[in-house]
């Protein structure tokens, strides 16, 4: 599939078919999330993956235990990645010589670059969703502590979400959010040169 392509048809599914994932999709969509850049060549994100019907159900019975989502074919999904990031990571990787800050000090940072880079490595698999002919959706972790009890998760690695990757049903009924808040218009989103210019200088 083409670039556009890709891009223009990314959309969060939320219905799923109950059936697998080839392994070799699920090797790509994790080989891609792990080309995702990042500050220093960090690499400070990773992935918890639970890979077919009874690790994901494993995964929900922790995550979302009473079955909250109104989409109940979401609970279909044969694949869930979690990418987590790790700052200290990062914190470690800018100490050393070529980078010159040996105190590791947050405070370097004007924003979590660790959380960051992995949103990046995030949106690499839900791209390669759409190229794979999948459909995907992103996530919050409400019960972060549960989560990282029941799953061995470090103190100092941190869950940004979770990705529910399977073959979406023909009919998905849509979040009402779009057509609640619909879509900003360009010319709101793209400033140029400065803040509140709209208008791309002549």
């Amino acid at each position: 599939m083409e670039l556009q392509d890709v891009v223009s048809k990314r959309q969060m599914v939320r219905s799923f078919e109950d059936r697998p994932l080839p392994r070799e999709m699920v090797a790509r969509l994790i080989a891609n999330g792990h080309r995702a850049p990042s500050a220093g060549y960090s690499q400070g994100f990773s992935f918890i993956a639970f890979d077919g019907k009874d690790r994901a159900a494993r995964f929900w019975d922790i995550a979302d235990p009473e079955r909250r989502s109104n989409w109940k074919d979401l609970y279909n999904a044969p694949l869930i990645l979690v990418p987590c990031s790790e700052k200290d990571v990062y914190l470690e990787r800018y100490s050393r010589p070529d980078k010159g800050w040996t105190d590791r000090s947050e405070s370097h940072w004007p924003v979590p670059y660790w959380d960051i880079d992995t949103g990046m490595a995030a949106m690499n698999v839900l791209l390669t969703a759409v190229d794979l002919g999948l459909g995907a959706l992103f996530f919050g972790i409400f019960r972060t502590s549960e989560f990282k009890d029941a799953f061995g998760v470090p103190e100092r690695v941190t869950p940004i979400g979770a990705i529910a990757i399977g073959w979406p049903k023909a009919k998905d009924k849509p979040s009402p959010s779009l057509k609640i808040v619909g879509r900003r218009p360009r010319e709101q989103v793209v400033h140029w040169g400065r803040w509140g210019a709209h208008e791309r200088p002549r």
